[in-house]
């Protein structure tokens, strides 16, 4: 997976997220991808989903898309070094339009260097749970920007 075209403006984070041919989509192709995403980031647990089948993510985690994971991933990380828990994000597609493999994800920031750091995070997250590795550690990655944003 390879995040392109990041652009943040006024609040809001675009990036654009391009899996390579034979990477998997779905979270569902990952065996074991699911369990360590949560134990990895337990607040995921709390996040909700506007999916049309009223399931929380934690519920959609089970089988949704690999760039989907990565916007709760970011928010997560931003709602864990302080931002609000409010923030909002979306995950959409066009393969017709971009190819197949390639997601944009937008999500909501209130602290541009908090934003960019949860971006990259988020990348190597999801990137480590799809080649079976264990997560980076979120905790330590919150506690050092809580830090800097202090100063």
């Amino acid at each position: 997976m390879e995040v392109s075209d990041v652009v943040l403006d006024e609040g809001v984070a675009r990036a654009r997220l391009v899996f390579a041919p034979g990477e998997p989509l779905r979270t569902s192709e990952v065996p074991g991808l699911t369990a360590a995403a949560v134990a990895a980031l337990p607040g995921l647990r709390g996040h909700r989903c506007d999916n049309g089948a009223g399931l929380s993510f934690a519920d959609e985690l089970a089988d949704t898309e690999l760039a989907h994971l990565f916007e709760h991933a970011a928010l997560e990380l931003m709602a864990m070094a302080g931002s609000s828990p409010q923030l909002h994000g979306d995950t959409s597609w066009d393969f017709a339009r971009d190819g197949r493999g390639v997601f944009r994800v937008r999500i909501e920031y209130g602290d541009e260097t908090v934003a960019r750091a949860a971006l990259a995070f988020a990348a190597g997250f999801v990137g480590a749970l799809m080649a079976g590795r264990a997560a980076p550690d979120a905790e330590a990655e919150a506690r050092r920007l809580r830090v800097n944003a202090r100063r």
